[in-house]
């Protein structure tokens, strides 16, 4: 999948040193992935990261392994994160985000969550929450603040809020100093690829009441 527009919203160096270490949730490695295979510049960085932490293993000293370890690598590597296969053509999304879906945006069991947005949570571990979002032409997700760390990649279309415009590729990356209400621009629906390690902090008592039904 290919953007037309130019990403301006990358990710931070922080963030690329997560997925590179291993240490992000499963949701958060999602988005990352999904946004180095549409953004030249954050994959060329996350490639740099690689390999310095490469050359820090090679320069540690070395030790004699148990005969167990073989095992129990192989373990750890099959319950990790899912490795994308390449994406069928004619898929809409880029591959890291078609493994989870199940193939494209015709796939998407979508749920209404109130005033036209949808949204479909994605399977992950428990340590953060993924979901799609589907925002119509024009509408808004309710205003709301972050108890954590929320990322949100924009698939098609593009939004806004009151920090910036963010079209297909950008990332936003919101934390608890971030209170906003991101609209759909005109003339398209925005789909959103999103997630977040805590519950978010919905002004309106509306949303807050929907908030556990619908994993907010």
């Amino acid at each position: 999948m290919n953007t037309m527009n130019k990403i301006t919203h990358h990710l931070s160096d922080q963030l690329l040193i997560g997925y590179s270490a291993g240490t992000l949730p499963e949701a958060f490695n999602l988005v990352v992935a999904t946004h180095l295979s549409m953004c030249d510049e954050c994959r060329a960085a996350a490639q740099s990261f690689d390999s310095i932490g490469g050359a820090l293993m090679q320069a540690q000293p070395t030790e004699d392994l148990g005969d167990a370890a073989f095992a129990k690598t192989m373990a750890l590597i099959a319950k990790g994160p899912k490795v994308a296969a390449p994406a069928p053509a004619g898929i809409d999304v880029p591959d890291p985000l078609s493994a989870y879906i199940g193939g494209g945006l015709s796939d998407v069991k979508w749920r209404p969550i109130g005033l036209g947005v949808r949204q479909a949570v994605l399977k992950t571990s428990h340590a953060a929450t993924a979901r799609l979002l589907y925002i119509p032409s024009g509408a808004a997700v309710p205003d709301h603040g972050h108890r954590g760390t929320e990322l949100t990649l924009v698939l098609q279309g593009a939004f806004r809020d009151k920090t910036a415009r963010f079209a297909a590729g950008d990332v936003e990356v919101a934390d608890e100093d971030l209170h906003h209400k991101p609209v759909a621009e005109i003339g398209h629906d925005c789909i959103c690829l999103a997630a977040t390690d805590a519950p978010l902090r919905f002004s309106a008592w509306v949303p807050r009441v929907a908030q556990s039904l619908f994993r907010l």
